[in-house]
């Protein structure tokens, strides 16, 4: 081989070098982008406390555990959830950043966050707490203006329902708001006030006042599932799409 023709072939090699090179670099981003996380906000029935024998505290059994396992058993560790609960939280507080042993605004809190998808889930407490309708719908307001300019996809749900009746009646002018914030603002909704409430046997599915049992938040979990697993997947299609363009 010539002088001449040996160089080109070393400089035809160092260029496939480097192109691999710039290939795996290229790759493992792309590969990235696929990943879906999904972050749960909300209070104690997202955390996913239930109560025996006078006993409450939280449970693996909840309704963010059996998304993530339904989700993952749908397209596999590319999606992750991530539980957020806090008991005896409000939306406003999430809002504030003043929830129990938080102390980041909202606003600031989600900017540092990797979540492609947010989960907003209150009511509960505003009724416990006294909290009117319009201030729910102010605060739940709020979250989700905020979360969308940070380029977070929302879902909003309302709460499960209460057995106290006249607890109850609050708590669906509560859940109401959630559909008026959802119909707002142009999200998606997953109503689990109203499903529940149309279950036959749905109090006895109940821990206590507030908190469901794991059957019913299997349940919740389920409701979760078909409004978020089209939004996932449009999330991996896209990705795959993006990755397809380097091939």
């Amino acid at each position: 081989m010539s002088p001449a023709a040996a160089s080109l072939s070393a400089t035809v090699r160092a260029l496939i070098v480097a192109a691999l090179a710039m290939w795996a670099c290229v790759r493992p981003a792309s590969a990235a982008q696929q990943d879906v996380l999904i972050e749960a906000y909300g209070d104690s029935t997202t955390l996913g406390i239930s109560c025996s024998d006078g006993h409450c505290g939280p449970q693996a059994q909840n309704a963010v555990t059996y998304l993530q396992d339904a989700l993952q058993a749908a397209h596999g560790r590319r999606v992750s959830v991530v539980n957020h609960g806090v008991g005896s939280t409000t939306a406003s507080q999430l809002r504030d950043g003043t929830e129990r042993g938080r102390g980041t605004p909202w606003k600031t809190r989600l900017a540092a966050s990797r979540a492609r998808i947010v989960t907003i889930n209150y009511g509960i407490n505003e009724v416990m707490q006294g909290q009117t309708p319009e201030q729910f719908h102010a605060a739940e307001s709020d979250l989700v203006a905020t979360a969308r300019a940070l380029g977070k996809e929302v879902v909003l749900e309302t709460s499960n329902p209460m057995p106290d009746g006249h607890l109850n009646a609050k708590l669906a002018a509560m859940a109401s708001m959630t559909r008026r914030v959802a119909a707002e603002q142009h999200v998606p909704l997953v109503d689990q006030f109203a499903y529940i409430s149309a279950l036959p046997d749905w109090k006895s599915m109940m821990s206590d006042g507030a908190h469901p049992k794991p059957a019913l938040y299997r349940i919740k979990a389920g409701q979760d599932f078909n409004v978020l697993d089209p939004l996932v997947r449009q999330m991996l299609d896209s990705g795959n799409a993006v990755h397809a363009s380097y091939q």
